[in-house]
Formats: C-alpha cells, sequence, structure tokens
C-alpha cells in the first residue's frame, strides 16, 4: 500500500469512529438542560403515564414539545411520546360483583323461559335456579344484573385454574323478565391458551350498554359447563373533563403612532394555551382582541374572536365573563391584548388557560427511570404509542390508562448550555469522498508523468 493510500485508509478509520462516537452521544443525557426523576405508583406495569407541571413546560424550547424524553437508570432513552391534548380523560373502571348461577342445558323452546326454573324475590333479584338432572352439558349462565347501578359496558369472568387451554364463545343477552331476551352481545370469548410458558387471556366480554335485571350467557357451542368462581360488571363511567391550569401575566404598554394601545405580555414556557381571560380591577367592562406570536420577528397572528370580559361586583356577589377560547391551541412565546378604542383603564392582566398534557413511554430498561427537558441539540423521535394504548385499550378495555407516575425534584443536567444550538456539523464523509478522489487523482497523475519522463529503450 503507498503512503497516500494507507494515510487515507487511517482517515477513514477515525472518521469513522468519530461518527460513530457521535452517534451514540445523540440523544443523550448530556443534550437537556433538567431532568425530574419519575416515580412509579406501580414498578411493573411496563407502560407508564405522567401529566406535565409548569416547571416542565417552562423548560421545554421546541414548540412540538420535542425536546422531551425518557432516559432509564443508564442513560438510555426509552420509547416515548406524548398523547394528543384536549381529550377527556377516561375515568377510572368501576366494577360490581354479581350473583350468578349455572344454567343447565335446554332445548331451543324451553331456553327463552328461563322463569319457570327460576325463584325470584319481591325485588326482583334471583334466589335460586333450579337444576333439573344431571346433564353434564353447559348450558350457560345466568347473572342477577338486578341491583347493577348503571348499564354494564362488560363483564368481567374469573374461573378456576386447570381449565386451560380453551376458547369458549358466548352470545349474551339481557331481559328484565326471563322470558324476553334481547341481544347485547353476539359473539363474545373467554379464552385461556398455554403454549411453552406462554399464555394468553381474555377474561373480559364487551356488551352493548343496556340496562335490563338479567344477564345470560350461552354458549354458542356444547361442552362442559366452564367453572366460573366470580363474575363482576363493569360499569358506564362518564369521560372526566381534565382540570384547567393558568398563566396570569403582567403586560407592558405599547401606544401605536395612531393612538391604538396595546399590551404585550411574554409567556414564560410551550404551554398548551386554549383559554384567555382578561383580569381588571374593580367593576369593567370592555371589548377585547388578542393576538399571539412565537418571536417578536413573526407577525401577529388573532388567536381569539372579539369578545366583551365584564366584571361586576355587587355586595358579596361578583359576576364575570368566562374565558375565551382560542381558535386553535397555542404555545406561542408572545401575546397582545388589543382593548376597543375608547375610555383608558388600568392596565389588564392576562391569564392563560391550558390542560396539562400527558407523556407515555415504556418501561424499558432498569429503573429508576427519569424525565429530560429543555434542548436545541437534540429532537426526540416519537414512538408509536398513541398505537400500542389503543391495543391494550381494545383488549383490557376503554377505561384503561398506563400506570401513573410523578415527577420528583428537578436537578440539573447540562444547564443553559443545552439551550445553546450545537454548532453545524461538517459533512466528514463527502470531504473524505472528495480527498479519496483527489488522491486518486494525482497518483494517476503521478504514474502518468513517471511514465512521460522514463526515456525510451535503446533501438
Amino acid at each position: 500500500m503507498t503512503p497516500i493510500a494507507s494515510r487515507a485508509a487511517k482517515a477513514a478509520l477515525t472518521l469513522l469512529a468519530l461518527l460513530a462516537a457521535a452517534q451514540a452521544l445523540a440523544g443523550s443525557r448530556d443534550d437537556y438542560a433538567r431532568e425530574w426523576p419519575l416515580n412509579a405508583a406501580q414498578s411493573d406495569a411496563g407502560a407508564y403515564r405522567v401529566t406535565l407541571d409548569a416547571a416542565v413546560y417552562r423548560q421545554v424550547q421546541s414548540p412540538e414539545l420535542k425536546d422531551l424524553e425518557v432516559f432509564d437508570a443508564h442513560g438510555q432513552a426509552v420509547p416515548t411520546a406524548l398523547l394528543e391534548t384536549g381529550r377527556p380523560q377516561a375515568a377510572a373502571a368501576r366494577r360490581q360483583t354479581l350473583p350468578w348461577f349455572p344454567l343447565p342445558a335446554m332445548s331451543a323452546a324451553a331456553s327463552r323461559d328461563i322463569a319457570a326454573i327460576s325463584e325470584i324475590a319481591s325485588d326482583g333479584s334471583l334466589r335460586r335456579v333450579e337444576l333439573r338432572g344431571k346433564d353434564a352439558q353447559d348450558g350457560g349462565i345466568l347473572i342477577d344484573a338486578s341491583r347493577l347501578e348503571a348499564a354494564p359496558v362488560a363483564l368481567r369472568v374469573r374461573w378456576s385454574a386447570g381449565q386451560a387451554p380453551f376458547d369458549r364463545a358466548y352470545r349474551v343477552m339481557a331481559s328484565d323478565n326471563l322470558r324476553d331476551w334481547q341481544t347485547v352481545q353476539e359473539e363474545g370469548h373467554l379464552v385461556e391458551l398455554e403454549n411453552q410458558s406462554q399464555r394468553v387471556m381474555r377474561d373480559r366480554i364487551e356488551l352493548a350498554p343496556v340496562k335490563a335485571r338479567y344477564l345470560r350467557l350461552a354458549p354458542l357451542a356444547a361442552g362442559t359447563p366452564l367453572r366460573v368462581e366470580q363474575m363482576e360488571a363493569e360499569l358506564a363511567t362518564a369521560a372526566r373533563e381534565p382540570d384547567w391550569a393558568w398563566q396570569e401575566l403582567a403586560g407592558t404598554r405599547i401606544e401605536d403612532p395612531d393612538g391604538a394601545v396595546h399590551y404585550e405580555f411574554v409567556l414564560p414556557g410551550r404551554f398548551p394555551v386554549e383559554r384567555a381571560d382578561v383580569l381588571l380591577p374593580g367593576n369593567s367592562t370592555r371589548a377585547w382582541t388578542l393576538a399571539s406570536r412565537d418571536d417578536p420577528a413573526s407577525p401577529w397572528r388573532r388567536a381569539a374572536s372579539p369578545w366583551v370580559a365584564y366584571r361586576l361586583q355587587s355586595g358579596d356577589r361578583i359576576d364575570a365573563s368566562p374565558p375565551q377560547p382560542l381558535d386553535g391551541l397555542r404555545r406561542d412565546r408572545h401575546w397582545r391584548l388589543t382593548g376597543a378604542r375608547g375610555a383608558q383603564t388600568e392596565a389588564p392582566r392576562l391569564r392563560l388557560g391550558y390542560r396539562p398534557e400527558t407523556l407515555v413511554f415504556v418501561g424499558q430498561g432498569e429503573p429508576p427511570f427519569a424525565l429530560a427537558a429543555g434542548s436545541a441539540r437534540t429532537r426526540r423521535d416519537d414512538a408509536p404509542l398513541a398505537e400500542l394504548v389503543a391495543a391494550l385499550r381494545s383488549q383490557r378495555g376503554p377505561t384503561w390508562q398506563p400506570a401513573v407516575a410523578t415527577l420528583g425534584q428537578a436537578r440539573v443536567l447540562a444547564g443553559d448550555a443545552a439551550l445553546t444550538p450545537a454548532p453545524p456539523q461538517r459533512d466528514w464523509k463527502a470531504w473524505l469522498l472528495w480527498g479519496l478522489l483527489v488522491a486518486g487523482a494525482l497518483l494517476v497523475a503521478g504514474f502518468a508523468f513517471s511514465l512521460l519522463r522514463k526515456p525510451p529503450p535503446a533501438g
């Protein structure tokens, strides 16, 4: 190998090593200003959610919140994504244990009238279901739902061990008199399968929400009865609107040459603002227009339709206008409030309302985990966790949520240095290729020149 080729090979190896080192440092804790330890309520949940607080929003730099990332105990990034804001939060599932009775195998005609073999109390609850004969075939299960507080959306079944493997299909019907039945689930499955220490289990049957006194699980195929230990109803729950949080800002008075007066405010973070309110001392009423922009060099954009904000106090009673919805979610830092022309008032205070968002992460790696925020050097790639949550809700019910994790005391990582953009990286690969091409051209030129200077052979 020529000296030039040898030096080129060494340079290539050095550059590759530098590129590998740079890749290894991408998205590391050193790229972030601060971090918050995450305290998980459940250590083995697999998936977790953490609600962002004002301190995190103040630290984030990216308008898309891309400089938020979760790391494990060894500083390795774990799959992380921000869930959509503005959605009502699913309330915790409510369950209620139900009395249940095994049914004998009956003919199609007889199975319509279970009242003939049942003893019903004066309040409508079931006392007893008569089992005639010793038929070993599965006749299904009759469930007493007369004392349910709300319409059930699913049934949860617990059975005794030692019956796997099985996949049992049931039709679920509802009735108020044990004679007239309405189908609320055409085909639901209870499943327990095992294979090489792996286990698949489904103990939930979804229902069309119907408030009825009785439910019946009718098997769709003949077989021995399932040995059930407990029956629970999962009750319909109303989704809860997330609580609003507010940032209250003092502004600076700005007067245009034409006499128009504005009040400008700076929001100290990337808050997902969706509401605005104007605060003035004493009794007041005035029309306002709100605009926002991300930086002082950008044009103002209208953030809300013009509205009238008022406050009236009469004795101990105070009446005030409701907060004004914005045209859409804004994370802008700069805000401008313009009042209708007229009598000057005292400087208003601007209240901006937001709903704290949820960050979801997978407990991959070794705990404890930490949330890092604030960087001008790196951007998080969102993992497909919305699809994961949707898939798990289809299996575990619509109210399923990742386990809760809470923010601990913040600690400094790279500090303000992480908020300074990294210097532009040179394209070392391109330079290396050009260097090799130039070196090759020089070698060819050198060989050609040496051949030209060599004297011709004697004739």
